[in-house]
């Protein structure tokens, strides 16, 4: 369950938008999204694979 404080006097807005945000780093948007369809573990391997690839060239090319 996510618990967003407010202060007292504190902007609504500003108390949906830290809700907005705690509710996406959980991911559970994501998760719903991607059980949707099945997908074969060989392809979420190869997406992982992929993934891993490209934050190794990034950093290559960062130092």
């Amino acid at each position: 369950m996510i618990v967003v404080p407010i202060k007292e006097g504190e902007n609504i807005e500003r108390a949906l938008k830290k809700f907005k945000r705690k509710f996406e780093k959980t991911g559970t948007m994501r998760e719903l999204r991607s059980r949707q369809a099945f997908t074969k573990p060989s392809i979420v391997k190869r997406e992982q694979k992929k993934k891993a690839i490209y934050i190794q060239q990034l950093q290559r090319e960062e130092e």
